[in-house]
This record gives C-alpha cells, sequence and structure tokens, in this order.
C-alpha cells in the first residue's frame, strides 16, 4: 500500500471517504466476487470483466448501499456491484413489483446504472436503466454513426417513457428499456414493462429469478468514484 506522503490531496480525500464510508457500514467488501446477505437481499462486488482496477462494496441497510470503484480508461464492463432479490415466481401470479431509487453518479466516464432481470432459466436479460454515461445497450440493428437502433421508441408504460432495444449478447436475449430522460431519482413499475414485453411477443408470461439493481462500470476515468443507492422494493 502507498504512505499517505505520496498521495495526491485529491486522491486522498477520496480514499478518506471511501473508508468513512466502509467503516461505517454494516459491512464492506474489497473482493472480487465478495458477498452478503440480509434477509431476502443479497449484494456482489462483482468484478467480472478483465483488466478491473480496485473496488470497494459497502452496505448499512436493505434499502442504502454504495460502491467506491476505480476503473481504467479502456473498453469493455470492468464490474456490476449490484444488490438482487431472487423471485422464483411467475410474473401474472405477482399482483405488484416495483422499485422507488435515489442514487448518485458522477458526471464523467462509461458506466449505466440499471435494473437486470432474469428469468429462472437465464434465457432472458431485462435491461433498465435510469441513468448512463458513455454507454450503450445491447442491438440487433446499429446505423452508421456506430449508434444502436431502437425495436420501439417513446414507449410509455411503468412510469416513465422508454426506448426500447432488442438484441442478444451471444448467450442470451436481452431486452434494454433507456428511459428516454435521464434520471436519479424516481420509481419504475417492472412488472408494467415486463406486461408490456409479453403483449408484443417477446417473451411469453416470464418466470422471474434475479431482479438486480446495481451499475455497470466500464471506466471511472481511472478515478476513485463513489456510487450510492437508496432503492425500496415493493412486492407481493
Amino acid at each position: 500500500m502507498l504512505k499517505s506522503k505520496w498521495l495526491t490531496p485529491l486522491l486522498a480525500a477520496t480514499m478518506t471517504l471511501v473508508s468513512t464510508a466502509a467503516d461505517a457500514a454494516v459491512w464492506s467488501s474489497s473482493a472480487q466476487y465478495g458477498s452478503y446477505t440480509s434477509g431476502s437481499y443479497h449484494w456482489n462486488n462483482d468484478e467480472w470483466g478483465s483488466g478491473h482496477g480496485p473496488q470497494t462494496i459497502w452496505v448499512n441497510s436493505s434499502s442504502n448501499w454504495g460502491v467506491w470503484s476505480q476503473q481504467p480508461n479502456t473498453g469493455g464492463i470492468k464490474s456490476y456491484p449490484d444488490e438482487y432479490i431472487y423471485f422464483g415466481r411467475n410474473i401474472n401470479s405477482m399482483n405488484t413489483l416495483s422499485v422507488s431509487w435515489n442514487q448518485t453518479t458522477p458526471s464523467y466516464g462509461v458506466w449505466d446504472a440499471a435494473f437486470d432481470v432474469w428469468d429462472s432459466s437465464n434465457q432472458h436479460e431485462i435491461m433498465i436503466w435510469t441513468n448512463w454515461m458513455g454507454a450503450k445497450p445491447i442491438a440487433a440493428h446499429w446505423d452508421s454513426s456506430g449508434n444502436p437502433i431502437p425495436s420501439y421508441t417513446n414507449v410509455c408504460t411503468g412510469n416513465g417513457c422508454w426506448n426500447v432495444y432488442i438484441g442478444s449478447n451471444g448467450s442470451n436475449a436481452v431486452l434494454s428499456f433507456l428511459r428516454t430522460s435521464k434520471t436519479n431519482n424516481s420509481s419504475v413499475d417492472i412488472k408494467a414493462l415486463l406486461k408490456w414485453a409479453e403483449s408484443k411477443g417477446i417473451f411469453g408470461n416470464l418466470y422471474i429469478g434475479n431482479v438486480d439493481y446495481g451499475v455497470e462500470i466500464t471506466s471511472t476515468n481511472n478515478t476513485g468514484t463513489n456510487f450510492g443507492f437508496t432503492n425500496y422494493f415493493t412486492w407481493n
């Protein structure tokens, strides 16, 4: 570890913030796949991408957690620190499935703050992007400038309006809802989005496995960066 006399004031201040958040937390971890469970809620540091840098996830409660991450300015997703719940239920058996959130994100780097919904067989992945910087969703078609082309535009349901992208990551189908207006503070009716997709024949009556919430990080410009999350899941 570097001695403090070699740290720049900015880096030292950043590391102090990380240390303070982690020290005050119920749990924290800098392990690549550090994980924690409390009741129905699970967290994972999940630095799954190659070339990742240091990262520390911390948890205060089921509705308040965050991550400090320093990822190099290179391509490819480095990590998806997240909170998740396993449901194991058919969407039509659920009366409600919604989440409200308030998150803090930086104005630099390449990342997307998103929910990640999986069917129980991991054949379908449904992403719901709330805010992002520099990142692009998976899509079946791209324009001449290298931008993804949405399959549906301005779909207004689930407490928001969305551009919808359909594609594949090579292992499973990916359906991505991107808000037409980015926000760090709102709510989403996940069931309504899944029922809309069902009505379009994108998939049938989905059997939901994990519902994750976190941030896919490609780069933080090699700067230590804090992401914070306050969220409330509602289901029955």
